[in-house]
């Protein structure tokens, strides 16, 4: 019982702080188990040294536990990812990245922010929902289909899901 109460009271609250080149190997690490494809260590490096690019990660203690990064171009900004480590999700954390980023965006003068993201991606497609999204576009056959996690494939058959493209406006 000790042991609980010890573990509830030394519990870290989130910390967002911007991501930095040198936060390249955790997020690649992070970003390889959260996507089919993930970025590389060098990818995101070059991404992170780019001054068009506006990246967030949150900590739990000394844990990384998810990132957002975009890129910003003439007053619009495309969200390229978001990832929330697969133990933390479902706790917000998600909802308080993209609320901080959406006010940095704002406060470089970004208007319009887009993204794409997988039609059967419930938890997700509701989060932008709730920022204002909505969807301006769509890619047919965009997302490479995981059996048994958003509709059925027959054995041996390729599916593909479509992308939603997403636009919100800010402020």
């Amino acid at each position: 019982m000790i042991g609980f109460i010890t573990n509830l009271f030394n519990r870290a609250p989130p910390a967002i702080s911007e991501a930095r080149p040198s936060d390249a190997a955790e997020l690649a690490a992070l970003h390889g188990v959260c996507f089919n494809r993930g970025w590389s260590e060098d990818e995101l490096e070059r991404m992170l040294l780019d001054r068009a690019v506006l990246a967030h990660r949150l900590t739990i203690g000394r844990r990384l536990a998810g990132f957002i990064i975009s890129r910003i171009i003439s007053g619009e900004a495309e969200i390229l990812s978001v990832a929330v480590a697969s133990s933390r999700r479902r706790k917000g954390l998600a909802k308080q990245m993209l609320n901080l980023h959406l006010r940095h965006l704002a406060g470089r003068g970004t208007r319009a922010v887009f993204l794409e993201v997988d039609e059967n991606n419930v938890p997700a497609n509701r989060l932008y929902r709730r920022f204002g999204f909505r969807t301006v576009g769509r890619r047919e056959g965009y997302y490479p289909h995981e059996p048994g996690h958003h509709g059925n494939a027959f054995p041996g058959q390729t599916r593909r899901n479509a992308a939603l493209v997403l636009r919100c406006d800010l402020p």
